[in-house]
């Protein structure tokens, strides 16, 4: 985590530039320039805006919630084939899909060193406002409450992908640089108050009518995550009914639309950094001639799909080349010029899930199989039985899950762990293994800091 120190020379620089300056340069500015830059982002609510905007940048351009989770994690379970040509700069690519990650991945230490930069630019954000004494109550619970919430969700990614890690609020760089790993009991107590806080900071209105901030919805959302996987499933089901009573929000019916910018089942998306850009997603999935240069989708997941599924039809593309057809991930439509689709983060549809599978846990079947059968329907399929018991009924939904959003935010992924179930990896992934539900913390991390030991079994 020696990347932290950079926070407050972070924060003033991107407030007065559209692009995000290096971490290795802004290292350099002397400790005094760090509190004159402080003081002056949050002495007026625009500079202490202009600063969160540009995390949300950050968090499009690097962290785990733009394209690099989804295609990861797919390609780590079976939802992505990986096709990258071996080479020194692809091997850590190829390595996350053969399920042979090791400490030293780069994709791996890229991961985790720009989610801490992440945490502190937000833990920096956090203390300014708390401090400052220029900006209105209302601004400064906003502020405060997005960036908690960009910091929670960041922490619940890190956790459910190595288990115990660092918890810092602070943005002292020196306490930092020697933290130990949080066990997970402790660390979920700090992320229900977390997310608790966020909730109560932050109101149901966007301020901007496209859905690029984040709103109360989405930190209950988050909340209903949390909630599932602590096994505290009445919780997660209150949480989501409190977002379906919400008249904001509608399920899309029409497929070919779920991920156009415009549509009211968005609760949070991120916008390209550049006016008319596609969305990142399409430089990693596009591909027109076969074989792909990066990824398709797998055999394993075109095959769960009914022939009349209209996701199918409208989010596959069959691509064929010398006698051989590969898949393309097609959900996000427009390769060159961009006018109407951003990176679509949190939707109404994984709300019904989560409700669902909280549901189910309680044993409502019936009501849990309702909400699944929202999402076959528009998707042109016949509703799901009502006389499946709840293993079964769970197996099912995590099947039309996986049909619904796949390669997205790591979902499967989480599902199959959450559920116990990323054994059922090995039919497909010869080389899966039961420690592989953690990765290794990156190497260089633990060489600066011997307090991150011992490393994740396995590894």
């Amino acid at each position: 985590m020696n990347i932290l120190k950079a926070i407050y020379i972070f924060i003033v620089a991107i407030t007065m530039s559209t692009a995000l300056t290096s971490c290795e340069k802004m290292i350099e500015v002397d400790d005094p320039i760090n509190q004159i830059t402080r003081e002056q982002v949050f002495a007026d609510v625009n500079t202490a805006n202009a600063a969160l905007d540009n995390l949300y940048m950050e968090l499009q351009a690097n962290s785990m919630f733009g394209r690099r989770l989804g295609a990861l994690l797919g390609t780590y379970t079976d939802d992505l084939d990986a096709h990258f040509p071996p080479s020194s700069s692809s091997m850590d690519n190829l390595n996350v899909y053969f399920n042979q990650v090791i400490p030293s991945n780069s994709e791996v230490l890229s991961l985790w060193n720009n989610a801490y930069k992440e945490i502190y630019v937000a833990n920096a954000i956090i203390s300014g406002v708390d401090e400052t004494t220029s900006i209105s109550i209302a601004d400064k619970r906003r502020i405060k409450g997005e960036a908690l919430l960009i910091r929670t969700m960041i922490y619940f990614q890190l956790q459910r992908l190595f288990g115990d890690i660092p918890y810092t609020i602070s943005t002292d760089y020196q306490e930092n640089k020697m933290l130990s790993r949080m066990g997970s009991t402790e660390f979920y107590l700090k992320l229900q108050e977390d997310i608790g806080s966020a909730v109560d900071l932050l109101e149901d209105n966007y301020r901007n009518a496209e859905r690029i901030y984040l709103n109360k919805k989405a930190a209950q959302l988050v909340q209903a995550n949390i909630y599932l996987t602590l096994g505290k499933f009445q919780a997660a089901e209150e949480a989501c009914r409190t977002i379906l009573a919400n008249a904001i929000y509608n399920i899309q019916q029409d497929v070919s639309k779920v991920f156009k910018k415009n549509g009211n089942h968005i609760i949070w998306q991120l916008k390209p950094l550049i006016a008319n850009q596609a969305v990142p997603e399409t430089g990693i999935y596009y591909f027109s001639s076969a074989p792909p240069p990066a990824h398709s989708l797998s055999i394993n997941l075109v095959n769960t799909f009914e022939e009349v599924d209209l996701r199918k039809q409208q989010w596959i593309t069959k691509v064929k080349g010398n006698g051989v057809s590969f898949y393309r991930n097609d959900k996000y439509k427009n390769y060159a010029t961009n006018a109407d689709e951003y990176s679509v983060v949190m939707r109404l549809e994984e709300v019904y899930f989560v409700l669902s599978e909280a549901l189910a846990n309680q044993d409502k079947i019936i009501e849990a199989g309702s909400f699944i059968n929202m999402i076959r329907v528009r998707s042109g399929l016949s509703p799901i039985s009502n006389n499946l018991d709840k293993n079964a009924f769970i197996a099912e939904l995590l099947k039309e899950k996986r049909r619904e959003f796949f390669a997205e935010q790591g979902l499967r992924f989480f599902d199959l762990k959450r559920n116990s179930r990323l054994q059922e990896l090995t039919a497909i992934k010869p080389n899966w293994q039961q420690f592989h539900q953690f990765w290794p913390l990156p190497q260089n991390e633990m060489q600066l800091n011997p307090n991150l030991k011992p490393q994740n079994q396995g590894y």
